[in-house]
């Protein structure tokens, strides 16, 4: 099938080579002309485990180009997606104008063939109508820019634009650092629609995941297919992430209180994992949740909920149980230390979670701002981000090429990110290095013995 995907971030990125490599033809559009230079290039603007090669092999095949004109994308395109950012606003709202500009642009160059629009951005529930609305507005402009200026024609003889089209909601439920992974091994995809033919035509687009032809285990049965209504399928995606954000919340609780009984939040979180109805899954307790989705989509759920009337307490619990959450590492650090200021803090990690680039709202940060206010300064060494030109927007740390130079001199080191590759550093060496042989294990992801063999004074979380 054609496709066009405009906006090349995260989600729009993953989902245009992936659907290139199952066979697709793909035009993925954006208007930063220095990102599509780089795409065409075979290389990806983004870290993301296994995409730079399926770009590239999409591109030898012929399956996928890059492009910033709009017009050719919506022209070759028989399903189009709208995967632009959503960044919330500082109400909580989501900031939709760029969803806005693409739909209006949409609209300005559609005349003739039946297209599918489908709402891949995490959206605020009920913009299926309004992007209808804003694509029906751009053809409308469009149209007014045939009527003759200074006489000709009357305006109702002008050739009509035609244009059909249905918007279909589509949310992604990608996980960055495992984003390639997860649009072939989905758990369900979600349509949502009250089109029968979008809806037929996006279950033909995604066929050859639903039979999992692409799946890491092809033994598994048919990907479930779930066909709800446009504002369900928005509210689905708000639910999914605002329910795991709450559900790490809680156990970061749990795990508060569990310092103060002397109880192991680890295998608290074992025991209740157990449970069917619980699972064991985002019940790793630590210092809270960042990065672009949860903060964003469990904000503007509340700001629904307010628009709406209703005051939604738990959601607003768990944000604010996750804000503290942040600090508890600092917390640790003046049990162990005392006075911070004029001490030497290294943090393990950067980024809000492993096997990915991104920084947007992560733990890190908070850590950096309320260390350096307490007057400590602070380090970091991070896989990715100390090998990048990423560091050079960070303020108030010291970004370290590696873990020995990171542990030179500080007198504690806070795992702050669960990178695979911080189960296996030289930690004795890296205790003999410090002044105070001290670490705050913020995720719980060391083993304390190995550590307190390694000559550390281990601290955890809920331990």
């Amino acid at each position: 099938m054609r496709v066009c995907v405009i906006g090349t971030g995260y989600v729009g990125l993953v989902t245009g080579a992936c659907l290139a490599h199952i066979g697709h033809d793909v035009i993925c559009v954006d208007n930063n002309e220095e990102k599509v230079k780089l795409m065409k290039a075979g290389q990806s603007p983004i870290f993301e485990p296994g995409l730079s090669e399926i770009m590239q092999a999409a591109i030898q095949a012929g399956r996928i180009e890059f492009t910033t004109d709009l017009g050719a994308g919506v022209s070759h395109g028989e399903i189009l997606f709208i995967a632009v950012g959503t960044p919330p606003l500082p109400t909580g709202e989501s900031d939709t104008r760029y969803v806005e500009a693409v739909a209006r642009g949409i609209g300005a160059h559609l005349n003739g063939g039946y297209k599918v629009i489908v709402n891949k951005s995490t959206v605020p529930i009920g913009s299926g109508d309004w992007v209808r609305m804003i694509v029906l507005d751009g053809i409308a402009e469009r149209q007014k820019t045939l009527v003759p200026v200074g006489g000709g024609r009357a305006q109702e003889n002008l050739p009509e634009i035609t244009a059909e089209f249905d918007v279909i909601s589509n949310p992604e439920f990608l996980r960055e650092g495992s984003a390639v992974y997860d649009t072939f091994n989905p758990d369900r995809i979600v349509l949502g629609g009250n089109s029968p033919r979008a809806i037929a035509m996006m279950q033909e687009l995604y066929a050859p995941i639903i039979e999992r032809r692409y799946a890491e285990d092809k033994s598994l049965p048919p990907v479930p297919v779930l066909v709800t209504d446009l504002s369900s399928a928005e509210m689905i995606k708000y639910a999914a992430n605002a329910f795991l954000a709450t559900k790490i919340s809680f156990i970061n609780e749990v795990a508060n209180i569990c310092d103060r009984v002397g109880a192991d939040v680890t295998q608290v979180a074992k025991g209740i994992g157990l449970d069917s109805r619980i699972g064991n899954k985002f019940l790793n307790a630590g210092i809270g949740w960042g990065g672009s989705c949860f903060p964003k989509d469990i904000a503007a759920l509340i700001h629904t909920a307010d628009d709406y009337g209703y005051e939604a307490q738990l959601l607003k619990s768990a944000v604010s149980v996750n804000q503290r959450q942040r600090l508890i590492a600092v917390e640790k650090l003046q049990h162990a230390l005392k006075i911070l200021k004029g001490k030497t803090i290294g943090l393990l990690g950067l980024t809000f979670k492993p096997d990915t680039d991104d920084m947007r709202d992560a733990p890190a940060l908070t850590l950096i701002e309320h260390l350096n206010r307490l007057g400590a300064k602070v380090k970091a060494y991070d896989p990715i981000v100390s090998q990048s030109g990423l560091r050079d927007g960070l303020t108030g740390v010291l970004v370290e090429t590696d873990p020995e130079r990171l542990a030179d001199g500080c007198d504690a080191l806070v795992l702050v990110t669960e990178w695979q590759q911080f189960q296996n550093l030289d930690y004795p060496q890296m205790a003999k290095l410090m002044n105070h042989a001290v670490i705050v294990d913020g995720r719980n992801f060391l083993d304390p013995e190995k550590m307190v063999r390694a000559g550390f004074q281990y601290i955890g979380v809920g331990r």
